[in-house]
C-alpha cells in the first residue's frame, strides 16, 4: 500500500518524490548527538537516556523512510518509536525528576498509553494531527509543573511545549496551503519537533541524579 498522498510535497509515488521532507529528518540525528553530549557533559549517561537517544535515532531514520518508501511498513517504522520515546520520556520524568513511586509512575504511563492509543482512532482529523494531542498536554502540564517547581533548565519543558504547539499547527497546515507553498510545512515539523525532543532529553540530564 502507497501512502504517497499524505503530504503536499508528494505528488507521485517513487522515492524520491519527497526530498525536503526526507532529508529534514536529519534534524533528529543532530538532536540525538547533542543530547548525547548535554548527557556526558552533565555526567548523567544512563541506560534510560541511552535508550531515549537511540529513539532520536529511530524516529529519524523511521520517518525518513517513510518519506521516502510511503509504505505502511514504513509508516510502523516512523510512528512506534515516537510513542516509545514519549512513553519512555514520561516514565523517566515521573521517576526522575517527580521521584515518584514505581506505581505512580506506571498509572501515568498507563493513563499516556490509553489517550495516545484512542487519540489515534482520529487520525483523519487535523491532517492527522490530532493523535497529537495527548503529547501536547502531556508537555504542558509537565513544563508547568517543572517551571513553578524552579528545577534546573526550569524553562526547558514549557519551551519545548510552546514549539510541539507551532509544530503541530505547521503539521494540520501542510495540505491547505499547499497551493501557496508547493513544499508544504510538513519539512518544519521535523526541525521543530527534533528541537523538541532534544529540550526534553536535556530537562531530564540537567536534574540532580536520583538516588540509588
Amino acid at each position: 500500500m502507497s501512502y504517497y498522498d499524505l503530504y503536499c510535497e508528494r505528488l507521485a509515488p517513487g522515492l524520491l518524490a519527497e526530498p525536503v521532507n526526507a532529508l529534514t529528518n536529519a534534524a533528529f540525528f543532530v538532536a540525538a548527538w547533542f543530547a548525547w553530549r548535554a548527557a556526558r557533559s552533565a555526567g548523567r549517561v544512563s541506560s534510560r537516556t541511552g535508550v531515549l537517544i537511540a529513539l532520536l535515532v529511530a524516529i529519524g531514520t523511521g520517518s525518513a523512510l517513510f518519506h521516502t518508501f510511503a509504505t505502511g511498513w514504513a509508516r510502523v517504522l516512523d510512528e512506534v518509536p515516537i510513542l516509545l520515546f514519549q512513553l519512555l520520556f514520561i516514565w523517566a520524568y515521573a521517576r526522575e525528576v517527580m521521584r515518584a513511586p514505581r506505581r505512580w509512575a506506571a498509572a501515568c504511563l498507563l493513563l499516556y498509553l490509553g489517550a495516545a492509543l484512542y487519540a489515534r482512532g482520529f487520525g483523519h482529523l487535523f491532517n492527522g494531527s490530532l493523535v497529537y494531542a495527548p503529547a501536547m498536554a502531556a508537555t504542558a502540564v509537565l513544563g508547568l509543573y517543572h517551571w513553578r517547581s524552579r528545577m534546573p533548565a526550569r524553562w526547558s519543558l514549557l519551551g519545548a511545549a510552546a514549539l510541539l504547539l507551532v509544530a503541530v499547527a505547521l503539521r494540520t497546515l501542510d495540505d491547505p496551503l499547499c497551493g501557496a507553498l508547493p513544499l508544504g510545512t510538513h519539512f518544519i515539523w521535523h526541525l521543530l519537533v527534533a528541537l523538541v525532543a532534544y529540550l526534553c532529553v536535556r530537562t531530564l540530564v540537567a536534574q540532580p541524579r536520583e538516588p540509588g
